[in-house]
């Protein structure tokens, strides 16, 4: 019997970027992202500047995303939205967008939760060459190309760092997150601190590249069970610089390289001391990263290295699914669809 096609607009508006993306069933159609540049001079986002800028970036996002799936807007199912987490104006652009398209095309509307999202990119189809099947699986250049339930993903952004066992495309249990600050946010604060460019995670990927991850030795909280902390680490990095300042003022540019890969190892730590655990605990051995976060190449480097220690099988996403994305909302929209998991048109956004 053939498949249904069932034709997803998915639209995310959680922060500072605006994107649309159509998928077919969970084949990638297009995935058109509108950045918002205005935020660098600033050192992070400001929430009503974000809002202004997705107003005028909404409907040209979703016309170019819709022009480039080849896909008329009648011939859509559902239009699938991030709810939240997220900035509440920006949300609300999105959400507003999504609830009046919707209804003009009298279609079912789907809310997603951003993390939700991030845990489900890894079943973002897109064309490559064709795969071979290994059982179940689907293997892509020998590897598998998606996670089988259950599976244990590290989800690392800005805002959170969490580890989640995935059982269905709808069910989640978090096992582990941080107490305080976010991996991702501790990468941008501590590159503000040593005067680098937002986002500051990107840059301190790039410089350590170069520099010594031994060199410097920065503060590990020591938090129970698989929580995480990372507020610890930014008061010992910033009284780090500041004596170390004090005693030689060019400290930083001269230590630069060093001072982010020291940084970037002992993150990275943290993260994996964690999951090694949640392994150990849950018995699962399909281990994936996802979130702004994964997109680091070391983090990616220490996943590989460590599947190949503990026999894991790992899963990294590709960068361009990492950061926020509609395609992820699109693809967690068609798993809604199919168990007909619709919401009202008074759904509400939220923050946290």
């Amino acid at each position: 019997m053939r498949e249904e096609k069932i034709m997803i607009l998915g639209i995310e508006s959680s922060c500072d970027d605006t994107s649309a993306a159509v998928v077919c069933n969970r084949r990638l159609l297009s995935n058109v992202i509108a950045s918002q540049k205005v935020h660098e001079k600033y050192g992070g986002v400001i929430p009503e500047l974000a809002s202004r800028v997705h107003q005028q970036n909404i409907i040209p996002t979703v016309s170019a995303a819709l022009a480039e799936a080849s896909v008329d807007k009648e011939k859509l199912h559902a239009i699938a939205f991030t709810r939240g987490p997220g900035l509440m104006g920006s949300l609300l652009v999105g959400l507003s967008f999504a609830k009046g398209l919707a209804a003009a095309l009298n279609i079912p509307l789907i809310e997603v939760n951003h993390l939700q999202g991030h845990l489900l990119s890894h079943f973002i189809e897109v064309d490559r060459k064709p795969a071979e099947v290994d059982g179940q699986h689907a293997k892509v250049d020998g590897k598998p190309s998606q996670p089988p339930f259950p599976f244990l993903c590290l989800l690392v952004s800005g805002g959170h760092s969490q580890i989640v066992q995935v059982n269905s495309p709808a069910e989640f249990d978090i096992i582990g997150e941080t107490i305080d600050d976010a991996a991702g946010e501790a990468f941008d604060k501590c590159a503000k601190v040593m005067g680098l460019p937002y986002p500051g995670g990107p840059v301190i990927d790039r410089l350590a590249k170069a520099g010594d991850p031994q060199k410097f030795v920065f503060a590990r909280p020591k938090v129970s069970g698989l929580n995480y902390s990372f507020s610890g680490l930014k008061t010992s990095f910033l009284y780090f610089l500041q004596k170390k300042v004090a005693a030689e003022p060019d400290f930083i540019v001269a230590h630069q390289a060093d001072l982010c890969a020291s940084l970037q190892k002992t993150i990275i730590d943290i993260l994996m001391e964690k999951l090694i655990k949640a392994v150990n605990q849950t018995g699962i051995r399909h281990v994936a990263i996802a979130g702004g976060v994964s997109a680091n190449s070391a983090l990616g480097n220490e996943l590989r290295h460590l599947g190949k220690q503990f026999d894991w099988t790992v899963y990294i996403p590709e960068p361009r699914f990492t950061t926020d994305n509609a395609a992820m909302i699109a693809v967690a929209g068609y798993f809604k669809y199919l168990d007909s998991e619709f919401c009202t048109m008074d759904v509400a956004p939220f923050t946290r």
